[in-house]
């Protein structure tokens, strides 16, 4: 009988592309698409959204339901450039995301800024079509991707009260 062949992970901090096709694609995504999608995130009130809900706001969200998940999709991004790109710059950028979000979190560790904004009393009533488990998932990738970037536990944190919140209710 022939076992199937086994594959070892390796960790995403031992791998590093040096490669004339790749290099400049890297390059771009660090230089123009991270800088050009946190602009997106102003300008689509998707951080605003976080203020909003931190500030004690109500009303007033910007943007689609699942908009908290575009903020997660850019930390994921930005995390992984900074594993093998130092840039404090960047870095201060993504700390002070994180800082919003951790700000906007509910003290159960619920944190859907349209549900926070908006209709309160209906959080988890609509699994179906009003995506808090899918930006909790986003968070989640986010959060694991910033630890292993950095090994700070912001972000960890925020995304663990947050898997702990979903344990509660389900």
């Amino acid at each position: 009988m022939h076992s199937p062949s086994r594959r070892s992970e390796v960790p995403i901090e031992d791998v590093s592309i040096d490669d004339g096709f790749w290099n400049g694609w890297l390059e771009t995504n660090r230089d123009r698409t991270i800088p050009y999608q946190y602009d997106q995130l102003e300008s689509s009130g998707t951080l605003e959204n976080f203020r909003r809900v931190g500030a004690g706001e109500r009303g007033g969200h910007d943007g689609q339901v699942f908009q908290d998940s575009a903020a997660y999709k850019w930390l994921e991004a930005a995390s992984y450039v900074l594993i093998d790109h130092s840039d404090p710059d960047l870095a201060a950028r993504v700390d002070a995301v994180i800082d919003l979000i951790a700000t906007a979190q509910d003290e159960s560790g619920y944190l859907d800024t349209y549900f926070q904004l908006e209709e309160p009393d209906r959080r988890w009533t609509n699994l179906h079509e009003m995506h808090e488990l899918y930006c909790a998932g986003h968070l989640i990738e986010a959060a694991v991707a910033h630890h292993r970037a950095t090994d700070k536990r912001t972000l960890l944190d925020v995304a663990v009260a947050v898997a702990d919140h979903v344990d509660d209710v389900f």
